[in-house]
C-alpha cells in the first residue's frame, strides 16, 4: 500500500469517527490487491461484479450483484476479479445507529447475526430499489438539513428490513423463554470476545463457568439452556469461536504461533497446538504454510 492510499484511508476513517456515517458511490478498475478488514464500522454495500470475498476463515466467489453487510465482528477480505465493479457503499458506527425502539429487529437482521453468511444476490428489480435508496443518501449527505442522521438511519433501516425479507421467516429468532433469552445473552457475550485486536492480552472468558459468572446465572443452567435452544453445548460453541479466530488470525496476521495461542488463552504454545491439532486434524503450522 503507498504513501498515498494510506493517507486516503486515514482521512477516510478519521472523517468517519468524526460524523459517524458516510456514504458514496464505487465503480471503475481500483486496486484488486484484498485488504483484510478489522474495522470498528459497519458497512453496507452493494456491488455489481466478480469477486471474492474471503469472510473469516471462508471464501465466497460471487458474480453479478449483490447486497453485503460487514461488521466489526467478523473479519474480511475483498478482491474484485473482473475487469471493473459498479455500486455504493455505506459506512457507519454503532453509536450512529442507536434505534432504541427497534433494538431487537436490528439484532435478527444480517448486520448482526451470528454464523451468518451476509451475503444477498440481487435480481434487476431489488437491485433498482436498493441503487435508489443509495443515490437518496449521496444526495441528503450533501445537504445541510439540520435532520439529516436521522434521515440517514431510516434510509439504512430500509435497506436492512428489504435484506430481512429476503430470508426465510423460520430464520428469524423468537425469544419465547428463559431459555432463549439466557442463550442469546450468552451468544452475544461470547462474540464480543471477538476480534481479538491485540496479542498482548489473552481472551478473558474461556469456560462455560466464566461465561456463567458473568452472565450472573449457575453454570448448569446456563449448559441447559443453550443444549435446549441451539442443540450444541456451550463448549462446542466456545470451541468453533475460539478455533474460527485462531484460523483467521492464522492467515491473516504476522502474529507468532504462540502469541496467536498467548491471545487466546493458552499460556504455553504446546497447549495451543495440541488444542488446534485435536479439534481441526491439522497443525496451526500448517494451516499457515
Amino acid at each position: 500500500m503507498n504513501n498515498q492510499t494510506e493517507t486516503q484511508n486515514c482521512d477516510f476513517t478519521s472523517e468517519l469517527k468524526l460524523k459517524g456515517f458516510k456514504v458514496y458511490q464505487i465503480n471503475g478498475d481500483q486496486s484488486k490487491i484484498p485488504v483484510y478488514s478489522r474495522r470498528d464500522f459497519y458497512k453496507i454495500c452493494i456491488n455489481t461484479s466478480k469477486s471474492v470475498i474471503q469472510y473469516a476463515d471462508r471464501g465466497i466467489e460471487t458474480d453479478g450483484t449483490i447486497l453485503f453487510f460487514g461488521n466489526p465482528i467478523i473479519p474480511y477480505s475483498w478482491e474484485t476479479i473482473s475487469e471493473g465493479y459498479e455500486g455504493y457503499a455505506c459506512v457507519f458506527t454503532e453509536e450512529f445507529l442507536k434505534v432504541k425502539d427497534r433494538s431487537e429487529t436490528l439484532h435478527e437482521s444480517p448486520l448482526f447475526k451470528i454464523g451468518g453468511t451476509p451475503i444477498f444476490s440481487l435480481n434487476a428489480e431489488q437491485k433498482l430499489f436498493i441503487d435508489s435508496l443509495f443515490e437518496k443518501m449521496i444526495k441528503e449527505y450533501e445537504t445541510d438539513y439540520v435532520f439529516k442522521d436521522d434521515l440517514m438511519c431510516s434510509y439504512v433501516n430500509l435497506i436492512i428490513h428489504e435484506s430481512m425479507k429476503m430470508q426465510p421467516t423460520e430464520n428469524f429468532f423468537k425469544h419465547k423463554n428463559a431459555s432463549s433469552r439466557i442463550t442469546s445473552l450468552f451468544l452475544e457475550l461470547l462474540e464480543r470476545q471477538f476480534p481479538i485486536e491485540t496479542k498482548n492480552e489473552p481472551l478473558a472468558l474461556k469456560t462455560p463457568q466464566d461465561y456463567a459468572q458473568s452472565l450472573a446465572v449457575h453454570v448448569n443452567h446456563l449448559n441447559r439452556s443453550v443444549k435446549e435452544v441451539t442443540g450444541k453445548p456451550t463448549t462446542a460453541h466456545i470451541t468453533e469461536r475460539i478455533i474460527g479466530e485462531a484460523k483467521a488470525l492464522l492467515q491473516h496476521t504476522d502474529w507468532s504461533i504462540s502469541d496467536i495461542g498467548y491471545s487466546l488463552g493458552f499460556e504455553y504454545p504446546s497447549y495451543f497446538n495440541n488444542y488446534f491439532k485435536r479439534l481441526t486434524g491439522t497443525i496451526p503450522k500448517s494451516l499457515r504454510s
